[in-house]
């Protein structure tokens, strides 16, 4: 048999966890044939079918799931090994991968990047715009934004601030509606939230507010679309305060009565954090996160 490269094992793990090659291309940074082609050849190598081909995209066959733990295995070995050797280069040109929710991507990250790419026009800037946790062990990303405190192992995170989050209506729905001046009555309104997530539902309970997905009435994973849902008078929503409160469409609910908000982590693999270049960026983003979010509080 021959030796077995380590990419169609990242491939065939990448696949496996997204469900379609076009997935787990968009995670890798491939394309999709190329995904296609290191499943084939793996197949081909092993002489087994890893995949059944559905309607719905790839799932794993009986043996596909036996070898899947051996080839994340090999696979965190290969990105640990690429790791080592991008923590040793001493290069501040090159690419930092920045991954970052929707909101953050939009809203924040924009003006920051420009004065970083003023600062370092060596460095190349790739975002990924998402929510989701994305595994810096396997370089889907060599910086993330979260809005949580990451717990596993090998990663390093400093808390760089408190976002504050408001709820906003916008001035055609509350002409419609009017405005609501108290928790109960503001529960009689219309609620734009995620489909899935359930931060809007927890951020509820928080400020002691029992509601389940069933209470907004329409959702969408997408914080942006939400967002022009709430523009458009579909209903009342949420975004940081220093975004909502610049938009004359829209007015903020309660604003002294309900105070919501998300603590901000910039997170990075421990080995990537010996990289000039990521520690670089790194500390530039600490920075100037740190600027905004405890000057506006």
């Amino acid at each position: 048999m021959r030796t077995l490269d380590w990419t169609l094992l990242q491939s065939f793990a990448a696949v496996a966890e997204h469900g379609s090659l076009s997935a787990a291309a968009k995670a890798l940074g491939g394309s999709q044939p190329t995904m296609s082609r290191h499943v084939q050849t793996l197949e081909d190598l092993l002489g087994v079918r890893l995949f059944d081909r559905v309607s719905g995209g790839l799932v794993l066959t009986p043996t596909g799931a036996a070898l899947l733990e051996e080839a994340r295995t090999m696979s965190e070995a290969a990105g640990r090994l690429q790791l080592a050797a991008t923590g040793r280069s001493e290069a501040i040109a090159g690419t930092i991968r920045i991954s970052a929710s929707a909101n953050v991507a939009v809203y924040v990250l924009p003006p920051m990047l420009a004065r970083l790419r003023e600062s370092e026009p060596d460095i190349a800037i790739e975002i990924v715009a998402s929510d989701a946790v994305n595994n810096l062990l396997g370089r889907e990303a060599d910086i993330a934004i979260r809005m949580f405190q990451p717990t596993q192992a090998d990663l390093i995170a400093r808390k760089v601030g408190e976002m504050e989050i408001g709820m906003y209506a916008a001035l055609s729905y509350l002409d419609r509606r009017g405005e609501p001046q108290t928790a109960d009555e503001l529960l009689t309104h219309t609620f734009i939230g995620y489909d899935q997530s359930t931060r809007a539902i927890d951020g509820f309970r928080r400020a002691g507010l029992e509601v389940d997905r069933a209470f907004f009435a329409l959702r969408c994973e997408d914080p942006i679309v939400q967002w022009e849902l709430v523009r458009a008078g579909a209903g009342v929503g949420f975004n940081q305060t220093d975004v909502g409160d610049k938009d004359p469409l829209v007015r903020r609910l309660l604003a002294g009565q309900l105070i919501l908000t998300l603590p901000i982590w910039l997170t990075a693999h421990a080995e990537l954090k010996t990289s000039r270049r990521v520690r670089h960026v790194y500390d530039l983003l600490a920075r100037m996160l740190s600027e905004r979010y405890i000057r506006s509080h």
